[in-house]
């Protein structure tokens, strides 16, 4: 690649809901304007991803161009010749790194992802399956495949990260410089230019993310939630009894949330939005800001979305994969001469 490489990916098993826009999609589209020409952006739906967990396999594929439509409604513009669009499963690299990377990957690191003891819990021993346990794996190959060098996502997917990190550094220090090694957790923020990485959280359960609706319907706005529906859900957030309003998610999980969500929409900083609401005691004003905020952006979302090609898409996505395909074989070759299974050249 002649150009520092971003990736981002989110599965395409479900519809994107408010916290895959305000913590994968946004931080994209500002990362595309501000960085246009210097980056090559690299975005991808990880359908192999997606059923790690249980999910309805009929709508699989459409669900995959429906939650890129939704990426290009948001203002990616997919005439820039640095931008990349493509599905996992159209590259089958990912899958043949990834088992490669599994055989250099301990048993103990995996069982450590804190993301998999959370989803086990969920769906239960008996449906746990090892997909789920070697998704973070697939991930790195993910990463490693174009030598990214930053992966704007939320805090809960860092060990991740760090793991495609140790992976390639235990790689390279074994065969020598194959793989690009992704910058540190720091670096990464500081390129996302925040502190922490936004994760949003349920409007009824705010010690929890924000996830599917059909895991939590009345603590999730889904993207194609009718404004109202999403006014109601925010009005009806959880929230506390302090009865003032502070900036803090150990104390007062539910308030920071919407606090959070209410900056984030209205591109405004954190600290502004703080300092217009902080010390106040009526949390019905700040749910009725928030909640105006959301409808506004699912009225002006809906209206862009209804504008995108599903024909121009394809387009894109054919062009970009047949691209992309090249690149990672060329890496794949690479990592399969290093570890002797082709003839060194």
């Amino acid at each position: 690649m002649s150009k520092e490489v971003i990736l981002t990916g989110l599965r395409s098993n479900a519809e994107f809901h408010l916290g895959n826009y305000l913590g994968g999609i946004l931080p994209m589209v500002e990362m595309q304007k501000k960085h246009a020409g210097q980056y090559q952006l690299n975005m991808f739906i990880p359908d192999l991803h997606s059923f790690t967990t249980p999910i309805d396999h009929e709508n699989l594929y459409q669900q995959s161009l429906d939650n890129l439509m939704i990426f290009v409604a948001s203002g990616i513009d997919l005439s820039n010749k640095d931008t990349f669009i493509y599905r996992q499963s159209y590259i089958p690299a990912h899958s043949e790194l990834a088992w490669i990377l599994s055989c250099f990957t301990g048993f103990g690191e995996a069982s450590r992802m804190t993301e998999f003891k959370d989803k086990s819990k969920n769906i239960g021993t008996d449906r746990v399956t090892v997909g789920l346990f070697n998704y973070p794996i697939l991930m790195a190959a993910d990463i490693l495949l174009y030598g990214a060098h930053y992966i704007p996502v939320g805090d809960d997917q860092r060990q991740h990260i760090e793991l495609a990190r140790d992976l390639a550094l235990r790689f390279n220090n074994k065969f020598g410089e194959v793989f690009v090694v992704p910058h540190e957790w720091s670096k990464q923020l500081e390129f996302m230019g925040i502190d922490k990485g936004v994760r949003v959280r349920s409007l009824r359960n705010p010690e929890k993310k924000m996830s599917k609706s059909i895991e939590d319907p009345a603590g999730t706005i889904m993207l194609s939630d009718k404004p109202e529906s999403a006014v109601s859900k925010v009005l009806s957030a959880t929230t506390d009894s302090v009865g003032v309003i502070n900036f803090d998610w150990d104390k007062q999980p539910g308030v920071t949330n919407l606090l959070q969500i209410l900056s984030l929409l209205t591109k405004t900083t954190q600290k502004d939005t703080n300092s217009q609401w902080v010390g106040k005691s009526s949390y019905g004003e700040l749910k009725s800001a928030t909640a105006k905020a959301v409808e506004e952006f699912l009225i002006e979302s809906h209206a862009r979305l209804a504008g995108v090609s599903e024909s121009d898409l394809l387009s894109k996505l054919t062009s970009d994969e047949s691209e992309l395909n090249t690149v990672a074989s060329q890496m794949l070759s690479k990592v399969q001469i290093a570890i002797g299974l082709r003839p060194k050249n």
